[in-house]
């Protein structure tokens, strides 16, 4: 005869810390999707952080537009917006705002073409015209040299550079920053006090990256990322013994958020994001992954003692 039995207490204990843990986090905008994230949650020393629409509002500006070739500034704004206006890219949508609010009107693009992780390119009144970064320019064979050591300086200061050739020639380039939220700096503070490692991870620059992480006391960055690239990046720092979990708000991060031991997606971000993501984050600000880091290591004592 074989008897197998449960106290009933101990059947209780581990649900109802996990339902009133669901039920917390709920009530503080931090939404778990299943049990596994809130116990997983407490055993995470690194996070790895995208920077737009995560660290940044998500909602860039366009500070600079300088012309370096045979059009002038208005023209060669003309020219970028009209590429622009094809791509669903947050960048292209600064440049299209900033277009409209310094009163210049779009040209129309034909024969428009994405080119994935470097720019976007087509035909504006008959002239070729492309936009992006240095490895667009490299592509298309266009010298901008010249121009480097100023691009260099626009980085620093945190903005984002984006060089417009036109015909074959460098015309000149934009630059785009976005701000960094009002939480972002005291949610990382609490992060590093509850003993985690921070990665930055972006497609920027090293030194627009640099810049915007600097000042945040962020440990690492890895910048130059391509959107394929980046579940490859969270497994090389799984290879190397890490917890880790990473937040993010794109389509381009799905693939890392369902790589990543736990994915932590902006609830301000899209549908494709939340989706691959253990824990979401209602509000789409840092300090909720304070209260899901805390309220894991809580509920995980509550059980120990409950059982």
């Amino acid at each position: 005869v074989l008897i197998i039995a449960c106290p009933c207490a101990l059947g209780l204990a581990t649900p109802i810390s996990i339902m009133v843990a669901t039920g917390r986090g709920a009530g503080t905008g931090v939404l778990f999707k299943n049990a596994e994230a809130i116990e997983v949650l407490r055993e995470i020393d690194t996070l790895v952080v995208d920077k737009t629409g995560t660290l940044t509002e998500g909602h860039p500006e366009l500070l600079t537009v300088e012309a370096t070739g045979d059009v002038d500034e208005p023209e060669l704004l003309r020219l970028a917006a009209g590429l622009e206006q094809g791509s669903e890219h947050p960048l292209a949508a600064a440049i299209v705002r900033g277009a409209e609010a310094r009163g210049v009107r779009p040209g129309k693009a034909e024969h428009f073409e994405s080119v994935t992780g470097q720019g976007v390119r087509g035909r504006i009144d008959g002239r070729e015209v492309a936009l992006g970064n240095a490895a667009l320019m490299e592509t298309l064979a266009v010298d901008f040299s010249a121009h480097r050591v100023r691009a260099e300086s626009l980085r620093s200061a945190g903005q984002t550079v984006m060089w417009v050739a036109v015909d074959g020639r460098c015309a000149g380039l934009v630059g785009v920053a976005d701000p960094v939220k009002e939480t972002t700096a005291e949610a990382l503070s609490a992060l590093h006090r509850e003993g985690l490692r921070i990665v930055m991870m972006t497609g920027d620059n090293e030194a627009t990256a640099r810049a915007v992480a600097e000042p945040l006391g962020i440990d690492e960055v890895i910048a130059g990322v391509m959107p394929d690239e980046k579940a490859a990046k969270v497994r090389e720092l799984q290879s190397q013994g890490r917890k880790v979990a990473m937040a993010g708000d794109g389509i381009n991060d799905a693939p890392a958020l369902a790589q990543a031991h736990v994915g932590i997606a902006m609830g301000t971000g899209t549908d494709v994001a939340m989706e691959s993501a253990g824990v979401t984050l209602v509000k789409g600000d840092l300090t909720g992954i304070v209260r899901a880091i805390r309220l894991s290591r809580a509920t995980l004592r509550n059980i120990r003692q409950n059982l």
